[in-house]
């Protein structure tokens, strides 16, 4: 396992969490892929036993934990079920707006619900026709007394249609560009907010993904996030901060993958021995676990380096979030490979994992963005 610089609390708390996703989060994961439903007894699960609370300030009823403890929940949770991973994940992403440019009463108000896991966040960001080019979202957001009136969709949104919370960009003044982005606190049950298609998708089918459609949604003045403008800025500080997230989900995944190829390789025979003596299958099963560990050491440093406030992370979340990413797909499909047939089945959960993995490669910015951001960052530091 990983070094890590966890407190003794928060160690104890992960322990508890490896246990409770090993025992109760385990036997669910086939069951919510082939239904494709909302977990909502796993949403009670993390709730009660505070885990949902975990990125809100102890002031606000949450459990205040480090990133570093956050990421480390989250791939416990996806080593056993990735859509139940995505919930802290998720919950974390949504309301992370709210805890870096929200005033006092903004947080007073939001984040004991959400710390309790009684109301879910959703991030609401991308647009049908502005995913890695953020800068081209259509939504609009226009004064009027003391509401703001907003017209658009977002598109691709976890948690949509289920979150009572959701923080959401639009363009305060598209003369501006980004410059004219700003972000808003939009409930559920405002006037005119509707939730349009829900997604069937490839992997994670138990998460919710929708569309948010914004009819002269009225949203109150007290609901925008910092001042107009700084939308377009909140969104990359948000965005910066939980990709090592997804890093960890991708981890999860990926020791999933290859805690079952380890344990199949011992039982299955072939030739009168265990595949597992063969050298072809220890080269791959050391290769896998090696892209795993240096996956999770990446994952954990970003997330060491956003807890001591060091001013670079930037750079190593993109990097955590594309290597985590990557290295989940190769294990999860040597993983399959490992099991032969059987892995292509629905049998094992082989073929799942794969499906689960290939989303941490796009959302909360695509790998060809995060390349983007690690070669800036090269270039304006030589």
């Amino acid at each position: 396992m990983a070094v890590s610089h966890v407190i003794e609390d928060e160690r104890a708390l992960i322990d508890a969490i490896r246990e409770i996703a090993q025992e109760r989060v385990a036997p669910r994961a086939a069951e919510i892929d082939h239904s494709g439903e909302f977990p909502w007894d796993m949403k009670e699960l993390l709730a009660q036993q505070d885990i949902l609370g975990m990125p809100f300030p102890v002031e606000y009823g949450g459990i205040g934990a480090s990133e570093l403890a956050i990421v480390m929940a989250i791939e416990e949770l996806s080593r056993c079920c990735a859509t139940t991973g995505l919930l802290l994940a998720v919950q974390q992403l949504g309301s992370l707006p709210i805890h870096l440019f929200g005033t006092h009463e903004q947080k007073q108000k939001y984040f004991p619900r959400l710390a309790t896991g009684e109301w879910l966040a959703a991030f609401g960001l991308t647009e049908a026709g502005s995913g890695s080019d953020a800068a081209a979202m259509t939504t609009t957001a226009v004064r009027k007394g003391d509401k703001y009136i907003l017209n658009g969709s977002k598109r691709f949104i976890t948690n949509g249609g289920l979150a009572q919370v959701n923080s959401v960009f639009a363009l305060t003044d598209p003369s501006k560009g980004t410059r004219g982005i700003s972000a808003f606190i939009v409930e559920k049950d405002f006037p005119g907010f509707s939730v349009g298609r829900i997604e069937d998708k490839m992997g994670i089918k138990g998460s919710q993904t929708a569309e948010l459609i914004f009819n002269d949604c009225e949203v109150p003045v007290e609901n925008l996030l910092g001042r107009e403008g700084d939308g377009f800025k909140l969104a990359m500080m948000t965005l910066d901060r939980t990709r090592p997230g997804i890093g960890a989900q991708a981890v999860g995944i990926a020791q999933g993958a290859l805690d079952l190829a380890v344990g199949y390789s011992k039982q299955r025979v072939q030739f009168n021995k265990p595949i597992a003596e063969n050298q072809g299958i220890q080269f791959m099963l050391a290769d896998m676990a090696t892209s795993v560990e240096a996956a999770r050491l990446m994952v954990y440093n970003a997330a060491e380096m956003i807890d001591a406030g060091a001013k670079n992370f930037s750079k190593y979340s993109a990097m955590a979030k594309m290597f985590a990413s990557d290295a989940a797909i190769s294990v999860t499909n040597d993983a399959i490979q490992v099991l032969g047939g059987y892995g292509y089945m629905k049998e094992y959960p082989a073929e799942r994992m794969m499906r689960d993995a290939k989303i941490t490669q796009i959302y909360e910015g695509t790998n060809q963005i995060q390349r983007l951001v690690i070669a800036r960052s090269l270039l304006t530091e030589l």
